[in-house]
């Protein structure tokens, strides 16, 4: 007989997985294949500045996460007990937002080259010279300033637990601050750094908005054009395909490089390394490196979009704007709920089972978060779309009047598109918390006669409650802020906080864009709060 828990399980994995074999076997099999013609023409420069934009702001990032950390774990300075809670402030605002938010403020008739003719006399832009904002440079900078939290958060947790042991030595031996961060603190948070900079070059594949926004073609930016303007779905598929091969190859790469560099602390007692005092030159030096990437990342922005909205109060009665709020709100809350339903059902069913396959089904179903929003846009509305034209054609043959596409003219496939995406914040939450959950519990209340679904809502729930609330806001938030899947996948005349943010942005009508950003970073503060409370 079998089990339901575990082919409930099965199902799931298959769910979450079938976008992506769905966008390979896509690839091999177009309907018309443009392959040589993409590697004649765009593919070169899509891949080109998708790496260039991946390593640059990978090792910015990477740069600014790790040393902001161990300047917080390792000395004391001005304003060091706020700053290092501030520095997780830059994940409540998008990259998009960032975006938006510079070019308003460095543009030609923005506060700063406005304030420069004046300061100086100039009268037009060719009196002066002033760095291009719509740029690769820009792009980078932005999206550096909006992930670097990704490293900052494990560095931090990394440097945080090393002994203080090793570090006392090399100052008895003559080692100076700078010599303990390279030869010791870094190598030992290495790991931690490099699942860190994984994330965010991750990320910097999938962006969309910001990209699009500074006019830098990449592979995303590529399988909107190739699609949508060319309604060439083959050829998107297989420009998905070379992403989805970047992505599995970094994540690799993370993978081996783990395994290869482990530390393990030898002592069975840990003392945490002292801070030392800052003071003076060093310790303004020391605070203004911290708050340049927080400046950047989030008091920018949020300074522009406020005082856009300030300005544009009218902005916030507009009905089209609460059509988006109550959008977002929609399918963004029955994407959290249905997403870690089935991460805890998966995860239940996984330990039920006992068996090798499951649990080697788990990690497997995590890939869908570093897949990219595109990709799974395309993996999931041409097979979605072919099964509602067939559906639409049975529904019509049987009633004999039209029904409209269920699947692909509804949100069910945005709704799709979120918990596939995010499935992996789910899974491992509910994997975690129920790891910790001692095995005498549920055996205990076996013994007196539960079934196991009862065991799983009077035992496991109530003991994991806190984890699963905190992945419905993450998993939440995270659809909320989403905006290349819900471009592709989003019904006509369907609008989320997002794409209209993204919509007006690109109009320059950064005004109308305003008062959806600030909803946007709103509920972005809230997770970062959580965050920051789970770090403590």
């Amino acid at each position: 007989m079998v089990d339901p828990w575990s082919a409930g399980a099965f199902v799931i994995a298959a769910v979450v997985l079938s976008p992506i074999l769905a966008v390979v076997w896509i690839a091999f099999h177009p309907v018309e294949n443009i392959w040589p013609h993409l590697l004649s023409t765009t593919l070169p420069r899509y891949m080109r500045n998708t790496l260039v934009l991946m390593v640059s702001v990978g090792a910015l990032a990477a740069t600014m996460g790790a040393t902001t950390a161990w300047l917080v774990t390792r000395y004391r300075f001005a304003g060091v007990r706020w700053i290092q809670w501030a520095l997780l402030l830059p994940l409540s605002i998008p990259a998009y937002v960032g975006a938006y938010a510079l070019v308003d403020f460095l543009e030609y008739a923005g506060p700063v080259q406005t304030g420069l003719r004046s300061l100086f006399g100039w009268q037009t832009s060719r009196d002066y010279w002033f760095p291009e904002i719509r740029s690769m440079g820009a792009a980078i900078l932005v999206l550096s300033a909006a992930l670097f939290p990704y490293v900052y958060i494990l560095a931090r947790a990394a440097f945080r637990e090393q002994s203080g042991a090793g570090e006392e030595v090399a100052r008895s031996l003559g080692a100076g601050a700078f010599a303990r961060f390279w030869r010791i603190g870094l190598p030992l948070a290495r790991p931690a750094i490099a699942a860190g900079t994984a994330i965010v070059m991750m990320e910097t594949v999938n962006d969309f908005g910001t990209v699009d926004y500074f006019a830098v073609q990449t592979l995303t930016t590529g399988i909107f054009s190739v699609w949508l303007e060319s309604n060439n779905a083959g050829g998107a598929a297989q420009l998905s395909s070379v992403v989805l091969m970047l992505v599995i190859v970094l994540v690799t790469m993370e993978k081996i490089s783990r395994r290869k560099v482990q530390f393990f602390s030898l002592s069975t007692r840990h003392r945490a390394p002292e801070r030392a005092q800052l003071t003076g030159a060093a310790s303004a030096l020391a605070c203004v490196f911290c708050l340049l990437p927080f400046a950047i990342g989030f008091v920018l922005p949020f300074a522009v979009i406020t005082h856009q909205a300030i300005g544009n109060l009218e902005r916030w009665q507009d009905p089209a704007l609460l059509t988006a709020f109550y959008n977002t709100l929609r399918v963004g809350g029955i994407a959290a709920f249905v997403t870690v339903t089935a991460g805890v059902f998966m995860v239940y069913g996984v330990r039920l089972s006992g068996r090798s396959l499951p649990r080697l089904l788990l990690p497997i179903t995590t890939i869908g978060y570093a897949a990219p929003g595109a990709v799974l846009g395309v993996g999931i509305l041409i097979p979605l779309a072919t099964i509602d034209h067939s559906l639409a054609d049975l529904v019509e043959a049987v009633t004999g009047g039209p029904s409209g596409l269920l699947l692909t003219g509804t949100s069910f496939a945005l709704i799709l598109a979120y918990c596939v995406r995010f499935f992996a914040i789910a899974q491992g939450a509910a994997d975690g918390a129920m790891g910790r959950v001692a095995p005498s519990l549920p055996m205990a209340a076996r013994s007196l006669g539960r079934s196991r679904v009862q065991v799983l809502w009077e035992v496991y729930l109530p003991l994991v409650r806190a984890s699963i609330g905190s992945a419905l806001l993450l998993v939440f938030v995270d659809c909320v802020k989403e905006l290349p899947a819900t471009m592709l996948l989003r019904p006509f005349n369907f609008d989320t906080l997002a794409t209209r943010v993204h919509e007006q942005a690109s109009l320059e009508n950064l005004g109308d864009a305003s008062p959806g950003a600030i909803l946007i970073v709103l509920v972005g503060l809230v997770a970062v709060g959580l965050l920051a409370r789970a770090n403590r």
